[in-house]
């Protein structure tokens, strides 16, 4: 028998006001010190170098993920729907509370680099030698795997997978509002308490009661803006890819044999493709920002002055372009490397994207599974069919390309821009 507690625990919280704690696994879950550490990690990555209040963590997100599976999950129970599977709560909280703790440092940035997955090390802490493990094993011997079977979206029942991972789910919920409060803009604010409202479990789906369509165009849309607004904006864009290039750069040296004044144990680990549990949970952002601080001091200029550059948010700068083929970019390129700049970590294109709503084709991924609207007749549309707004974002790839490079360098050569460049909508940061 799974105990509740004595009393119930209370977060306060800006988002969701309060977050409440019932059930004893929660609350030792939250106290082991793998989900302490994500208090080390900031949810939005390096976008506080461009919105000053995105300092929230990893850990403040998670618990709003659960807090919004709680309540949906309550409002199912509250209602006696029969198509919710009431032996399904307690893995469908732990799921959601534990989907992002295998996060590394600077959200994605560390994973590109290395090609890593942060699921598949949310999976490898649930199943792994780690307190969380500990305690999911309280529950049943083979819970840890029903765990990880949610996060990796392998669990056999779509409908507990899609409240932590889909196109409507309690993570995408949870971050919109999150992000938007604590980057101080509007575009992220949208009903939550109508969509948990009009939220049903149906032959083994989450659907949304077609009365809340309206509600579901605004999450969308919110989605929409957060990423054109906040999360591919430039400046932050320009963060990550000297970021990146940091990280590159390392291994590089590494690979090449070269003496680190500064090194730690994960990290070498890392660089050899030997990264061990005990050294991932290592790795968070205060220990990066450290050996970053320590590698400005290295002989080797370029690792140095990148790092100097992330530290003291000296950014590249950017100009928008129409398209990644222009003349002047190989004319760019060959005149940095003529006045002794590498353009291979000094100059970089990027185009980010992503899809606001994708409509669901048949044998696709968990993660696009149609929002699906419930009709009075019990008739299941998907929701692109009815709603104009969705069906003017569906399937739009959001972003644009853009150049970025230390253009201070190139004006202080005596070399001019290229025309083609110069003449696009250039940016400083």
């Amino acid at each position: 028998m799974l105990s509740l507690l004595k009393e119930e625990k209370v977060f306060k919280d800006p988002v969701h006001k309060y977050i409440y704690v019932q059930d004893q696994i929660i609350w030792d879950l939250i106290n082991t010190k793998e989900f302490q550490r994500l208090r080390r990690i900031r949810q939005l990555g390096t976008c506080f170098l461009t919105f000053h209040g995105a300092e929230h963590s990893r850990f403040s997100h998670s618990l709003g993920v659960y807090e919004v599976t709680r309540k949906i999950i309550s409002q199912f129970e509250r209602n006696q729907y029969e198509d919710w599977p009431r032996e399904e709560k307690l893995l469908s909280l732990c799921a959601a509370l534990l989907h992002d703790v295998g996060h590394g440092p600077f959200s994605h940035s560390i994973e590109r680099t290395f090609e890593m997955n942060h699921e598949e090390w949310s999976c490898r802490i649930v199943l792994g030698d780690t307190e969380i493990n500990r305690v999911l094993r309280r529950v049943s011997p083979d819970f840890p795997n029903h765990v990880a079977g949610v996060i990796a979206k392998t669990y056999g029942r779509e409908i507990v997978v899609s409240l932590v991972s889909s196109q409507l789910d309690a993570d995408r919920m949870d971050y919109l509002l999150r992000d938007a409060y604590y980057t101080g803009v509007n575009y992220g604010t949208f009903d939550l308490e109508r969509i948990l409202r009009v939220l049903r479990p149906y032959r083994g789906h989450i659907v949304v009661k077609e009365s809340g369509m309206h509600a579901v165009e605004d999450y969308l849309m919110s989605r929409y803006q957060m990423y054109w607004q906040v999360y591919f904006h430039p400046v932050t864009r320009s963060a990550e890819i000297i970021l990146n290039k940091i990280f590159a750069r390392a291994k590089k040296l590494h690979e090449d044999g070269y003496g680190f004044r500064f090194m730690m144990q994960p990290l070498f680990n890392l660089f050899e493709n030997q990264l061990r549990l005990q050294d991932y949970l290592l790795l968070d952002e205060a220990l990066m920002q450290t050996v970053m601080r320590q590698w400005t001091l290295e002989d080797d200029g370029i690792l140095a002055d990148l790092c100097r550059r992330f530290l003291d948010r000296d950014l590249f700068q950017y100009v928008t372009l129409d398209s990644a083929q222009t003349q002047g970019i190989e004319l760019l390129r060959q005149h940095m490397q003529s006045i002794g700049v590498d353009p291979a970590y000094y100059l970089e294109i990027d185009f980010p994207s992503d899809l606001s709503y994708d409509v669901y084709r048949p044998g696709e991924h968990d993660e696009k599974l149609p929002i699906l609207l419930l009709d009075q007749n019990h008739q299941l549309t998907e929701i692109s069919r009815k709603s104009e707004i969705v069906r003017s974002i569906s399937g739009i790839q959001m972003g644009s390309y853009h150049l970025y490079f230390p253009a201070e360098l190139v004006r202080d050569s005596g070399a001019p821009i290229p025309p083609d460049i110069l003449k696009q909508s250039g940016r400083n940061n």
